[in-house]
């Protein structure tokens, strides 16, 4: 088993079950056993003022929502984070394209080598 993320607390945005369902899947093939899973930005910012995370996915739109306001506090906690999105990079604002993207659907090698590169700075 990959332990990539082993005894790391993963914080992940998505609003869509089936997807979050995957992302689980996926998190838990890269040994992961802390996942918080938020399907709103309030939700995600309540998470992010009770816990402490290692690193973040955000989905960059939530039921017609950004996730600008999650991705503003995870960099004042430094906390590492990627958007997820289907829309590719010209649905991110400029502010934020600087921030790596994981592209939907997701591929699950994508998703190593974006965390492990996100835990590794």
């Amino acid at each position: 088993m990959n332990s990539l993320l082993s005894g790391r607390r993963v914080l992940v945005v998505e609003d869509e079950m089936l997807v979050l369902m995957t992302i689980e899947s996926m998190l838990a093939d890269l040994g992961c056993e802390s996942v918080t899973a938020a399907a709103t930005a309030a939700q995600a910012l309540a998470f992010t003022e009770s816990q402490v995370f290692d690193v973040a996915l955000l989905d960059l739109n939530l039921n017609g929502h950004q996730s600008y306001a999650v991705a503003d506090a995870l960099i004042a906690l430094n906390v590492p984070f990627a958007f997820s999105t289907g829309y590719g990079s010209d649905g991110v604002s400029e502010d934020y394209r600087d921030r790596p993207m994981l592209r939907k659907p997701y591929q699950p090698d994508a998703m190593a080598r974006i965390l492990g590169d996100l835990l590794a700075t």
